[in-house]
């Protein structure tokens, strides 16, 4: 059987055994030996393979990046910086139009910059700010809309572990993704404001259920002065300061960064006497089982693509696009379809782990640069956050309500809106590379 042959069967075989619910790293790994066995029939070189696949692939020092993201978020999450953050902007915004909303997106953003994954901030503020919207007068659709359609700025904003995974799988600066992502991560939430002002604006009886209900919680809100903003606000800002003007800057490596971030947020946790010994302990050892759970999968994509690089699928592929006629933005259009289509049933990590192996070589092949194609994959994967039947974001909402009469129906309609501007900002980024390559350069 010729390679390329192998090569494309193993593709179908991950897609129907990842659709039959075994797990995505085992399949990787399964398939990936069972390749190299049949492409080269010798079952010692697959063995051999998966073997120093296994110990190479995370020995470099640049992985000890996840751990660190990842014990940072956890220490973050603890330590109520999130509903100091959001206190904060509602205080700024309790004048505006839809500014509640306005002040979810606006804490989202802040705390995505520590936090780096997207379900840490759902899952927040659906605590912080759903409440509160409801006690507002909001609509139900639309407090739980806002804060899943937000969240998503958790891994869009650096640092972000889907950025560290595109960075190892496609073998660019994990540090030039993450100055690469602050650009589109504003356009986005600055489009995600503008979203909620305009609905606020045209369309209030989707934002306000009850607009009497706003004006007496407004008369009870305690408003808080410039001192009592400044405590709540000057620890996040910091974190976010060391980390990304750190980063920025060229002071630190990414690993680096994650050490400081890491030590900044347990300071702060430790300050804020948040923290005991059976506490730590749960967020170390949450930290491992997610790092490792993370890493598996790495080294697992690692070896999968190596099999298919042998066996010239990327290759191939990229000669069919071009014989079709698809040309580069041909190519680009399909590959965001498919992208959009698969976070309809999979989620962030395992549609990066499928298909980056496969598309990037093929990018590059059209003249791509990989940190535009990798801030492009990001946006049109964290948009299946929000999309049925799957979407995570919306889930970890509807499981982290005290309303238990919210519908997850309801959530998904909400959250429609924003999946529509994060359409937006994909295309203006695909149409003008430098939105992403602008800081990088």
């Amino acid at each position: 059987m010729e390679p390329l042959t192998v090569g494309l069967l193993l593709i179908a075989a991950m897609v129907v055994l990842i659709a039959a619910g075994m797990q995505i790293g085992i399949v990787l790994f399964a398939l990936g030996a069972a390749g190299v066995w049949l492409i080269r029939d010798n079952v010692n070189l697959a063995v051999n393979m998966t073997a120093i696949s296994t110990f190479s692939g995370i020995q470099d020092y640049l992985f000890a990046t996840i751990p660190l993201f990842v014990l940072m978020g956890l220490l973050v999450s603890i330590s109520d910086v999130g509903k100091d953050t959001f206190d904060v902007a509602q205080n700024l915004l309790r004048r505006v139009r839809g500014g509640l909303g306005m002040a979810t997106v606006a804490a989202n953003a802040v705390f995505a910059a520590v936090t780096g994954v997207s379900i840490a901030s759902a899952a927040v503020f659906t605590k912080v700010a759903v409440p509160e919207m409801i006690r507002h007068g909001y609509t139900m659709r639309f407090a739980t809309g806002t804060v899943a359609g937000s969240s998503i700025l958790g891994m869009l904003i650096p640092p972000s572990l889907l950025m560290i995974i595109y960075g190892v799988l496609a073998e660019v600066s994990i540090g030039k993704m993450f100055v690469a992502g602050v650009i589109p991560g504003i356009i986005v939430a600055f489009g995600f404001v503008a979203l909620i002002y305009a609905m606020a604006t045209f369309r209030p009886h989707k934002v306000m259920a009850d607009p009497a209900r706003d004006e007496i919680a407004r008369r009870h809100d305690h408003v808080m002065g410039v001192g009592e903003m400044a405590l709540k606000a000057v620890p996040i800002l910091t974190l976010v300061a060391l980390v990304l003007v750190g980063l920025y800057a060229g002071f630190f490596t990414p690993t680096e960064a994650g050490g400081v971030g890491a030590f900044g947020a347990l300071v702060i946790a430790l300050a804020r006497r948040r923290l005991d010994l059976s506490r730590f302990w749960r967020i170390l050892t949450e930290t491992g089982h997610v790092s490792v759970s993370i890493l598996f999968l790495l080294i697992a994509a690692s070896f999968y693509s190596k099999m298919l690089s042998l066996a010239g699928v990327p290759q191939a592929i990229g000669d069919a696009v071009s014989t079709l006629g698809f040309g580069a933005w041909g190519f680009l259009v399909v590959y965001i379809v498919i992208v959009l289509l698969l976070g309809m049933l999979l989620d962030s990590s395992s549609i990066m782990l499928i298909m980056v192996p496969i598309a990037a070589p093929i990018a590059q092949g059209f003249g791509f640069d990989l940190i535009h194609f990798g801030i492009i994959t990001i946006i049109a994967v964290e948009a299946g956050l929000l999309t049925p039947p799957f979407g995570i974001s919306v889930f970890t909402v509807k499981a982290t309500l005290e309303d238990r009469s919210a519908r997850i129906e309801e959530i998904f309609a909400g959250a429609l809106p924003f999946v529509g501007v994060m359409l937006i900002a994909l295309a203006l980024i695909c149409a003008f590379p430098a939105l992403s390559t602008l800081l990088v350069r």
